[in-house]
């Protein structure tokens, strides 16, 4: 069995304590990533209200993402996990604070900064299920399951916000609704956390004493530019969407159905990730995703078939590769200190692929933005020789 998730190892007294304990940290994790996956449809009902500009879309969103990267590297690199309850409570009333500040704020730099705050509160959320997934018997498969219920929870809330909580209570129904939600993660590990023990019995801490290979570096420098290609369309999948002749509410509800698609996708891949060779699986995934970006910016004015078989087929390869991701991390490195890295690894690129793709946007002019994606899929498939180990030579 698997680390006890909130608990100390000594602990455990049956396999159902611990599948109790891992859900209650998948739980918190989830509510943690929920605006991750909610962005288009938060950020455009912002854009649409007039408190955001659409050059400002990107940075928010990039600016939420990168401080989410630095509170899952805070607690990596700096937070003891025997506090993890304190940690994780107060991180969550934190953001729960964040969601309803941001109700009251209206401007680029003022949504930014607040949605930046929520962020690192997100993280250490996010940090404390991390610890969880690479203390697992079998962590790509843990991991696995974390990516398929953080993203159904995605798909199911977006639903919801865009069918029943915006049309009545408007955009800032959503932020008190994921007020809400931290409120209630916050409890959960209130009454249930526990310590967990070090990683390993002589490293206390990610990244501590670690020597940084080529396979290692390059496994991280792999999961960036894949997330860089998904976050750079994925935050403006709703301009898109409208300039295929979608209407703002059928481009929302295309977003919770793309969420969906990541479900499924998820699930895929989790089953498969111990049948399929690792590297070769992540370099397809990078070709579709590049393929699909591609073709998204050849689709026009009514091209919503296309569009829509397009998005699904990205999203469904969005979360199919993620746990091929933590099986390269565990191949370079099978202590789970590159895997720890490899979530921080993963919201840095999704905040940089937005970063990039908000510079090539003038005005409502987003076509662009699909090359930005493209561009970092090709990117991603030249750095996955890095993760191989250089060739010994041979004895005389």
């Amino acid at each position: 069995m698997s680390t006890l998730p909130f608990a100390d190892p000594a602990t455990a007294s049956s396999s159902i304590s611990t599948r109790g304990a891992q859900r209650l940290a998948i739980a918190v994790g989830s509510v943690a990533l929920l605006m991750l996956g909610l962005q288009p449809l938060l950020l455009g009902a912002l854009l649409e209200a007039g408190h955001v500009t659409l050059e400002g879309v990107g940075l928010v969103a990039m600016g939420e993402i990168v401080a989410l990267g630095l509170g899952v590297l805070i607690g990596d690199l700096a937070l003891p996990v025997r506090s993890l309850r304190s940690i994780t409570v107060l991180a969550a009333l934190g953001a729960a604070a964040l969601n309803l500040v941001t109700m009251r704020v209206t401007g680029d730099l003022a949504v930014g900064l607040v949605r930046a705050g929520a962020g690192v509160a997100e993280g250490l959320m996010v940090w404390s299920t991390t610890a969880v997934i690479v203390r697992a018997a079998v962590p790509e498969r843990l991991a696995g399951l974390f990516f398929v219920v953080q993203t159904l929870a995605q798909s199911v809330l977006g639903l919801a916000l865009a069918h029943l909580v915006i049309p009545v209570s408007g955009w800032p129904g959503g932020f008190a609704v994921l007020a809400g939600l931290c409120g209630l993660a916050a409890l959960l590990a209130l009454l249930f956390a526990r310590p967990l023990g070090p990683l390993t019995p002589t490293v206390s801490q990610v990244g501590i004493g670690m020597t940084w290979t080529r396979p290692r570096i390059g496994t991280l420098l792999v999961v960036f530019l894949q997330l860089a290609t998904l976050g750079a369309l994925w935050a403006y999948a709703e301009p898109l969407g409208t300039r295929s002749g979608f209407s703002m509410l059928a481009v929302q509800t295309l977003i919770a159905a793309g969420l969906g698609m990541q479900v499924v996708g998820g699930s895929v891949g989790t089953w498969l990730v111990r049948r399929l060779p690792v590297r070769p699986t992540l370099v397809g995934c990078a070709v579709v995703l590049g393929l699909s970006a591609l073709g998204i910016a050849r689709t026009g004015p009514g091209d919503t078939s296309a569009f829509a078989a397009l998005c699904g087929l990205f999203t469904f390869t969005w979360l199919f590769m993620l746990p091929f991701q933590m099986a390269l991390a565990f191949r370079v490195d099978g202590s789970g200190r590159v895997a720890s890295l490899v979530p921080a690894a993963q919201l840095f690129g999704s905040a940089f692929g937005p970063l990039m793709a908000s510079l090539v946007v003038t005005g409502d002019e987003v076509a662009p933005v699909p090359f930005v994606a493209a561009g970092f899929a090709v990117l991603a498939s030249l750095a996955l020789p890095l993760t191989r180990a250089p060739a010994r030579p041979a004895a005389d």
